[in-house]
């Protein structure tokens, strides 16, 4: 059979097809916004599965890490780990992004939810944006570099270094069960669980570094 497109539909339609097959969804897994999806572009980020996800929010919810939490979120993509600790109770986010079209991606994530008050967006290189954080400390910081870029031990030396954190941190790295982030200075390995290929630590400040004392979250 013969096919025939009118001038210029062609094109539009290759470009819908290559922009849907470039952008893929998640839902946020609970909290006030359980259900509602989230833009992840396909091509620019690998995002932490759902099943994932809800059992690592079940953890942080045991320790008592979310309610009230200010979170950082390093490598955020499309903002689901630092999205979904707001739909359950966080006080705000600050998402570090590196590549503007995701950056773009995360932003519509966060109007959609309504949380432009509650969040805020740095796109710049990660290494840079740690160097440069001011204001109140975090309470919670989700990790989720590349998987065997160095980048997550990395980023949580410089955040164990860098006086950003309160006492009651949290820190999540994820990374795959071949390059776990190790240990790190200043910090005290408090949990690993393994999902597949996928590794995620829990880290705290260690009692010599806490402000209190108190490294229980």
């Amino acid at each position: 059979m013969r096919k025939f497109y009118v001038r210029g539909k062609k094109k539009d339609l290759r470009s819908l097809r290559d922009r849907n097959e470039r952008e893929a969804s998640m839902r946020i897994t609970g909290g006030e916004f359980l259900g509602r999806t989230l833009k992840v572009p396909r091509d620019a980020v690998r995002p932490t599965a759902e099943r994932v996800r809800e059992a690592l929010f079940s953890i942080l919810a045991h320790r008592g890490a979310i309610d009230g939490a200010r979170v950082l979120d390093v490598f955020a993509g499309s903002g689901a780990l630092g999205l979904e600790a707001l739909s359950r109770g966080a006080a705000s986010a600050l998402f570090v992004e590196k590549s503007r079209s995701v950056a773009h991606t995360l932003g519509e994530n966060v109007a959609a939810l309504g949380l432009a008050a509650r969040a805020r967006i740095v796109q710049r290189d990660a290494a840079l944006a740690l160097r440069a954080l001011a204001g109140e400390p975090f309470d919670l910081c989700f990790i989720d570099p590349p998987y065997a870029s160095g980048l997550a031990a990395e980023s949580l030396a410089s955040l164990a270094s860098g006086g950003r954190l309160s006492s009651r941190a949290v820190l999540v790295a994820e990374s795959d069960r071949r390059h776990a982030p190790g240990p790190i200075a200043g910090l005290t390995l408090a949990l690993e669980r393994s999902y597949g290929d996928t590794l995620i630590s829990l880290y705290v400040l260690t009692k010599s570094t806490a402000d209190d004392g108190d490294t229980r979250a």
